[in-house]
């Protein structure tokens, strides 16, 4: 029996609100149980050095958590005058997830930042940051095509990530913080459609076999397609 009383195959509650804050040209609020994130998309005119006349537009992304979004304070990192490498890390993988679904010919020379503030956190923040990043994403491309600034979508499939893992030796889909704590081996996968972005798997307090692997592959397929139903509903 999972901490939550969940099956092995269920998502937690899966809620996304769209247009949150006034000025973002994309916006939305993730909530993925109480895991809890707000995901802004900003446009700018211009992209990094290394693209300019390129043609090629560029997504990235920015992710932090706030203070009490934990049991307990954590020091905000600006305060300290860098940010923490598991943060980097993390903003990295949204960016390299997002731009993984854009055809940035089509996007045209010009920068879509997202920015993942995590509020809440109970397990799983990168993959709700993913999913909600995406839905941010959308809501700021379809702006710039309704103004008929792009004329082709750049966006394919819905980006959206979940996490797998191994809990009392037994494969489930999307852990919460108390089995994210305790699984055997966990992982995140992202995916666009039925098609790969990203795996991140690793062993915590045991190994797993191939067909374990398998698994936990299948059940993320699953619930990727539960969370792309949900962000295509969520745009429209």
């Amino acid at each position: 029996m999972r901490p939550s009383g969940r099956q092995s195959d269920d998502l937690r509650p899966v809620s996304i609100e769209t247009d949150v804050t006034k000025h973002a040209e994309g916006s939305c609020l993730i909530r993925m149980g109480d895991t809890h994130v707000l995901c802004t998309a900003s446009l700018e005119a211009r992209v990094p050095p290394f693209l300019k006349g390129s043609g090629l537009g560029w997504v990235t992304a920015e992710y932090g958590m706030l203070p009490r979004s934990t049991s307990t304070r954590m020091r905000r990192e600006a305060s300290a005058g860098k940010q923490g490498g598991r943060t980097v890390e993390i903003q990295r993988l949204i960016g390299r997830s997002l731009r993984a679904g854009v055809d940035r010919v089509a996007l045209g020379e010009r920068q879509i930042t997202v920015d993942c503030d995590v509020i809440q956190a109970d397990g799983g923040t990168r993959c709700a940051a993913i999913t909600g990043g995406w839905v941010a994403l959308r809501l700021a491309v379809d702006k710039l095509m309704a103004a008929g600034e792009v004329t082709a979508d750049p966006l394919g499939a819905p980006v959206a990530a979940v996490s797998c893992g191994i809990y009392g030796g037994q494969s489930v889909l999307d852990l919460d913080y108390p089995e994210d704590s305790e699984a055997g081996a966990d992982g995140n996968f992202v995916m666009a459609g039925e098609q790969l972005i990203e795996v991140q798997m690793s062993a915590e307090g045991s190994t797993f076999s191939q067909a374990q692997m398998l698994e936990l592959l299948s059940l993320a397929g699953k619930g990727v397609a539960e969370l792309s139903a949900l962000q295509i509903g969520a745009c429209r």
